[in-house]
């Protein structure tokens, strides 16, 4: 059996299923009911017997694991359905897909709502691919539900994985919530697959014989639970520059589909233009025209990853105006770029940020200014008359990527350091420091399990720390230093 990679989804959802038939156990062992059905305790049952792969079942959701799907009870209440786009209390019909016998669940597809739960509201969902496409879970729960879900996923976090004594694990605040539920995605990727073929042993080998394709194939996203890449005309949490975009490029590649031998991945990033304004009072005659994008860089051959050299065709895309409002003297409009090496712009309350548009920065940007405003509200302990702490005076940002927390709370600090393992990130970081006229920063290349040894000159106890690791989290060899 394939052990389970620590920090994956398998291994969250794997302690989500434990839990819950744990919780079972303890509950029929009291000689409480189970969802409403006799106790497991004091009923003997038939060990549970797998249904056939593929067939259909009927489940009642009785959780929502912290991935996002709902889990409920086979009918012997000692194996879990894992059932995606369901919320507790739904009843629905699901279709088996695969059985994983000794972790005690098996996962499904969701067919349809045979009964509804009474926290689902069908009439929020917005994009008719949603419980299909692979990028949305929860736009049938009211977004404050949501928030409370979000809470409740870092808490089953702190008490599953952390190791921490029950008193010793910190108490968890509200979530905060977006701005915006939807139009916010300020980058997107969809995809195609090649022809038929395309990625066999010879097609790689003797590549001049692929013969392209003989229809449009689907561009968009993966279906989930699957490889199958689902058409999706229209992205709705995606920013209007960015819907624009999506049509438009997919009416080039329809346009260009001799040229494609292979699959290939579409970046759209969404940057901000600026353009001088004419001091006279604005006219029709004088309204901004649409800002073409950068040159595009999709190449007909690269297979199923992002391109790097830019073509010579380049479209316009219709201009999007910027939420707050632009001065007298400019005018800032929102397009989008396709180019994974050009520049894009982002403005933060006061600070811009310039990224390669193919490089990991927030994807969405209505969030960053109350995001960064509460980090500067809370990174510094409230001053007491009575302590004897010394002034924090330093700030190390341990996973800087392109700068976003090292500049924004530079003004609070005498110096700050920002490491990132990646030498692109630092040159970013470099540059938008330059950009915001940040004299206190320093940025330097290295793995932050290294991170003190680059910092000695930083005393440590005038000296604060932000880590926000990727998704895998913070190794051992981090902590044990950030501990010391």
């Amino acid at each position: 059996m394939k052990a389970v990679q620590e920090g994956s989804n398998e291994q969250v959802l794997l302690a989500d299923v434990r839990e819950l038939l744990q919780n079972v156990k303890i509950r029929g062992a009291n000689g409480s009911a189970v969802d409403g059905r006799d106790s497991v305790a004091n009923e003997a049952k038939a060990p549970f017997d797998p249904p056939e792969r593929f067939s259909e079942v009927d489940v009642e959701i009785s959780a929502l694991s912290s991935i996002g799907d709902g889990l409920g009870f086979s009918s012997t209440s000692d194996h879990v359905f894992v059932v995606p786009f369901t919320l507790p209390g739904d009843v629905v019909k699901a279709k088996v897909v695969s059985h994983f016998a000794n972790d005690s669940y098996t996962l499904t597809d969701f067919l349809s709502v045979l009964k509804p739960s009474p926290q689902r509201n069908d009439s929020l969902v917005k994009c008719p691919y949603f419980s299909r496409c692979s990028g949305c879970q929860f736009q049938m729960l009211s977004y404050n539900e949501q928030l409370v879900h979000k809470k409740t996923i870092i808490e089953k976090a702190y008490r599953t994985f952390s190791s921490l004594a029950p008193e010793s694990i910190p108490p968890i605040g509200d979530t905060i919530g977006s701005p915006m539920q939807y139009g916010y995605r300020t980058k997107i990727t969809p995809h195609f697959d090649g022809p038929p073929g395309s990625m066999s042993r010879r097609a790689r080998k003797y590549p001049d014989e692929l013969q392209g394709f003989t229809e449009v194939p689907p561009i968009g996203f993966m279906m989930k639970g699957t490889r199958k890449t689902m058409d999706i005309e229209d992205c709705p949490i995606a920013t209007d520059a960015l819907r624009d975009g999506l049509r438009i490029e997919r009416k080039r590649v329809a346009d260009e589909l001799s040229k494609y031998k292979r699959g290939a991945t579409i970046l759209l990033r969404e940057t901000t233009t600026t353009t001088q304004a004419k001091q006279e009072p604005p006219t029709p005659e004088a309204a901004p025209q649409p800002i073409s994008s950068p040159a595009r860089s999709l190449s007909p051959n690269h297979s199923n990853i992002s391109p790097s050299a830019p073509s010579d065709s380049t479209a316009p895309t219709a201009p999007t105006t910027l939420d707050r409002p632009s001065t007298a003297s400019y005018t800032e409009t929102k397009t989008y770029i396709t180019d994974q090496n050009a520049l894009s712009t982002e403005h933060i309350g006061p600070y811009t940020f310039r990224n390669p548009a193919g490089a990991f920065f927030q994807n969405n940007n209505s969030i960053l200014p109350t995001f960064t405003a509460y980090i500067r509200t809370h990174i510094l302990p409230s001053p007491s008359p009575s302590s004897t702490d010394p002034k924090i005076t330093h700030l190390i940002d341990a996973y800087s990527g392109s700068g976003l927390f090292t500049i924004t709370l530079s003004p609070l600090f005498t110096s700050c350091l920002g490491i990132d393992i990646a030498a692109s990130s630092i040159a970013s970081a470099r540059s938008n420091a330059a950009l915001n006229n940040v004299t206190n920063a320093e940025f330097i290349a290295g793995d932050s399990a290294d991170i003190f040894a680059r910092a000695e000159h930083f005393p440590p106890r005038r000296s604060v720390v932000v880590v926000d690791p990727p998704r895998k989290g913070c190794d051992d060899g981090f902590l044990r230093q950030l501990l010391r």
